[in-house]
């Protein structure tokens, strides 16, 4: 059996997985119903960060097959989030891009997550989210190596934490994998 490179209970896995358990609970609590899933907000924030892109490119950038894509972006069009148009360049193609509807709902997530999140690390100082986010941000960036994750750019520290960091989030493509236990 291949050495670790981990001392013996100071695995990660654990530590993470309870954290999101703990997490969704708090999410899910703190938003309403009719809140973005996180699917969504990764999605959103993809197109917020990248701009208008191919529904094949969003499809690349997130490692989904296309059927799930298609199925991710009805969703978020359906709601008004998103807009699709036909590529002038080659008709067969679509343009996606995040609406002002979409990028407004987007802030206001943000700002309910930002609030959940200041409860879940209050014990943690500006320095150590920043760390964790960056840490954490560069472990999801290393899992696609040809594709810089979306909000994996470096948080800068934040002078005061009564104001949470603008947010960024780090793509998992599972995570944007319909999950059976979310609501409709």
């Amino acid at each position: 059996m291949a050495e670790s490179s981990v001392a013996a209970g100071q695995q990660i896995l654990p530590l993470i997985d309870h954290l999101a358990r703990i997490s969704r609970r708090a999410a899910d609590a703190a938003m309403a119903d009719d809140s973005l899933r996180p699917r969504h907000v990764i999605a959103l924030t993809l197109l917020g960060e990248r701009g208008p892109m191919t529904q094949h490119a969003v499809g690349a950038a997130l490692s989904l097959d296309p059927s799930n894509v298609v199925g991710l972006l009805n969703e978020l069009e359906e709601r008004g989030l998103i807009t699709r148009r036909r590529d002038p360049a080659d008709r067969r193609r679509h343009i996606v891009e995040v609406s002002a509807t979409g990028a407004d709902e987007l802030t206001q997530t943000y700002a309910q997550l930002g609030l959940v999140e200041d409860e879940l690390f209050k014990t943690l100082t500006c320095d150590q989210r920043s760390t964790l986010h960056e840490l954490l941000a560069s472990a999801v960036a290393g899992l696609s190596p040809s594709q810089a994750a979306p909000g994996s750019g470096c948080l800068e520290p934040e002078p005061d934490c009564a104001e949470p960091a603008p947010a960024r989030i780090a793509v998992d493509p599972a995570c944007l994998e319909p999950d059976p236990r979310e609501r409709s």
